[in-house]
């Protein structure tokens, strides 16, 4: 059956969703309005993992291939505590720039016949697109969600801890994290590639360290001296940068867990970021909002009703995000809670920051929980040797008996 579908906000979610809708029915009317002129966004590189191409792959080979070709890729970690530095191997990690990530996506939409409209923005008093579904897919701020936020039933949850997302031309070999005790606390940076001349480094620490380094006060030019002096060591003498376009400086922001007890209302449903954002400190953020869009795609394909359709939609993404949620939540309270750490020796403090999804960490003391994990993954490691020996050791008993 053909349907009218209009999706408000031209991100990740909404652009790969009006792929599959019009891969599902080449007859579907589809629109995507995005308020940014084309070609324009704010960010820099955006983080995935392997399996998330081999989800892409199957629902659009074309966009996946585009996707990956366009990715750069990395294997170790590395972390910069104080004059130490410390590298773990881990699993294969993508970055892709996010406006290279949204031409893809944008161009494959409008080549299967979706209308994507730039500089479209929606005024609060604008009447919503006509359309047999609306789709919600302007981020954590949403206005199309607002104008219903008593039925959504909205919350937001704001962090501790201040952050700014910025760009550099130091092209990150691994994922890097880097450690800095100043006069005023601890401040860290996240760094990694996402193409052949630029890396994201995404600075963050308490509100007491920000004010105190003065970066509360300073223009963008001294705040960036100041980090550049304070992460010279990981930068190698690279510049970072504020913006990746001329719309602005970038701005220190403080992170918002947003929730919503329900994520449809009438025809109009939530997707992505207005439906529930992800703290940025596990880098599944476009993850989460490409998954949505294929979940949203699958249950209105195999659900007649669009009621049912929605209802089966977020009961599926509710549940598969738990998991992940759970580790953001953990994760966020890891970073708001550094200085708990930053007296282990180096190795140890990186290999906690490896665990910092766990419920059980923040109720042991950091050293203890160390020493256990080492132990079970000791015991882990005999276990597993048992079970490979088992077999060999009980052929060599019987040829001997033989």
């Amino acid at each position: 059956m053909r349907v009218k579908v209009a999706c408000v906000g031209g991100g990740p979610a909404g652009l790969y969703f009006s792929i599959l809708m019009k891969r599902q029915n080449p007859s579907h009317d589809i629109t995507v309005h995005e308020r940014n002129p084309a070609g324009s966004t704010y960010g820099w590189g955006v983080t995935y993992w392997g399996g998330l191409i081999q989800k892409l792959h199957q629902h659009d080979p074309e966009s996946a291939r585009a996707v990956r070709e366009n990715s750069v890729s990395w294997s170790d970690g590395v972390a910069h505590i104080r004059d130490h530095r410390t590298t773990h191997r881990g699993d294969e990690g993508f970055g892709i720039g996010r406006r290279v990530l949204l031409d893809i996506l944008a161009e494959r939409a409008q080549s299967l016949g979706v209308h994507v409209e730039f500089g479209r923005e929606l005024a609060p008093d604008d009447a919503p697109p006509d359309a047999d579904l609306l789709v919600a897919c302007d981020g954590a701020g949403s206005a199309l969600r607002e104008r219903h936020a008593g039925h959504f039933g909205t919350e937001s949850v704001t962090g501790r801890n201040v952050y700014i997302w910025l760009g550099t031309t130091k092209v990150f070999s691994a994922f890097t994290f880097a450690f800095v005790e100043t006069e005023h606390g601890w401040i860290w940076a996240y760094g990694y590639p996402f193409g052949p001349d630029h890396s994201t480094c995404v600075v963050e620490c308490s509100a007491a360290t920000w004010t105190g380094l003065g970066l509360d006060e300073a223009n963008e030019a001294d705040g960036l001296a100041l980090l550049e002096k304070l992460f010279a060591e990981p930068l190698d003498g690279h510049p970072l940068i504020g913006r990746a376009d001329s719309g602005g400086s970038a701005r220190w922001l403080t992170f918002r867990t947003v929730t919503n007890r329900t994520w449809s209302h009438g025809n109009l449903v939530l997707l992505g970021d207005a439906a529930h954002t992800t703290h940025y400190s596990i880098g599944a953020g476009t993850t989460l909002a490409l998954e949505d869009a294929v979940s949203l795609a699958g249950a209105l394909r195999g659900q007649p009703a669009l009621r049912t359709a929605l209802t089966h939609y977020e009961r599926e993404r509710r549940s598969a995000l738990l998991s992940t949620q759970s580790a953001a939540r953990y994760s966020a309270q890891w970073y708001e809670n550094l200085p708990r750490y930053t007296q282990l020796p180096p190795e140890q403090m990186f290999a906690l920051l490896g665990q910092r999804h766990s419920p059980l960490l923040p109720h042991l003391p950091p050293a203890l929980y160390y020493r256990l994990d080492r132990t079970a993954e000791r015991l882990d490691a005999l276990r597993r040797l048992k079970r490979w020996l088992g077999p060999k050791v009980a052929r060599t008993a019987h040829s001997r008996l033989r």
